[in-house]
């Protein structure tokens, strides 16, 4: 009988993997953050102009997914191309698992949101959004500010209710579930890493709840 068999029946050695910690979940829910500021560590973006982009803060509503608060976009006027948006120190993540529930409330020009990951920085970022408007999802990478569209997926989106956007990205391959149905699968190589974030454009004002990340390796 070899050592390492012995060693096995005994249960004196345990494979390397085992001992391997499982990825790291972070969710935020937002139920005990203090209501009309910002979380810990959401810094909002800017727009060209140097003004703050969007109104984030978290409030307390009946319409929450999780009760009692939300985390919501509250601002009603926007310019066409304002990009109003939170980024999250502390979530630097290349391969990942994001997803967020969205409850669009409001909007003439725009509508919904969507998910930020690998952002450089605000102007430099992956993006996946949902309008209601226009009755899609659209997956963005987002160069210097400038939006370049990599998918699109007609889908009707009820504004009645909360949706879930969900993201996996490992290497190059990126994947995106909508209420967890299968909805694009492509590879992109424009950003390797960054933090995550949430994103809304020109007046569209929208709650977020239940933001779940969970690092890949």
């Amino acid at each position: 009988m070899t050592l390492l068999l012995l060693l096995l029946l005994l249960g004196l050695w345990v494979p390397a993997y085992a001992n391997a910690s499982a990825p790291e979940t972070r969710t935020w829910h937002f139920d005990e953050d203090r209501p009309e500021q910002l979380p810990p560590k959401f810094a909002m973006g800017t727009f060209f102009d140097g003004r703050p982009a969007g109104d984030w803060k978290v409030i307390t509503t009946p319409k929450a997914l999780s009760p009692p608060n939300v985390f919501a976009q509250l601002r009603e006027k926007g310019a066409e191309h304002h990009y109003n948006m939170v980024l999250i120190d502390d979530t630097q993540a290349a391969n990942l698992d994001l997803s967020v529930s969205f409850l669009p409330i409001s909007g003439k020009a725009d509508m919904g949101g969507g998910l930020i990951w690998r952002a450089a920085d605000d102007r430099n970022y992956y993006l996946i959004r949902a309008n209601p408007l226009e009755q899609n999802i659209r997956l963005y990478h987002v160069v210097k500010g400038i939006r370049k569209m990599l998918k699109n997926y007609d889908e009707i989106i009820d504004i009645k209710k909360w949706h879930r956007l969900h993201v996996v990205n490992q290497d190059c391959r990126i994947q995106i579930f909508y209420d967890e149905k299968p909805i694009v699968d492509l590879c992109d190589e424009t950003f390797k890493e960054g933090r995550i974030g949430l994103w809304t454009k020109s007046d569209a004002v929208t709650y977020f709840d239940d933001l779940t990340l969970q690092s890949l390796k």
